[in-house]
């Protein structure tokens, strides 16, 4: 694909579209590296975070692209992400709560 002739709109929406499947990604650099450090597997609460805002990202941009297939997935996925969250935190303060 030939960047140079895109007009500004659309590469600044290609540059959104990169930056939030590099955070998507970057979730598995810190599971793995979490994981690694205390020698067991691990999904820190962060790895939840980075999921959702990675994929309301490229959502974002599935969006913009009008493309069915990704609008689907990351919407579906989006959903996951939130709930994961939900049960975290009502997990920690069910601990909180005694």
């Amino acid at each position: 694909m030939d960047f140079t002739s895109l007009p500004t709109n659309e590469l600044i929406w290609v540059g959104i579209g990169f930056f939030g499947q590099s955070l998507f990604f970057s979730r598995w650099l810190l599971q793995w590296f979490v994981s690694e450090k205390k020698s067991e597997s691990q999904i820190p609460v962060s790895f939840w975070y980075m999921s959702l805002v990675g994929s309301a990202i490229v959502l974002a941009y599935a969006i913009h692209k009008n493309d069915p297939v990704f609008i689907a997935g990351q919407s579906v996925g989006t959903v996951v992400y939130i709930r994961n969250l939900i049960l975290i935190h009502r997990a920690k303060e069910r601990v909180k709560s005694g």
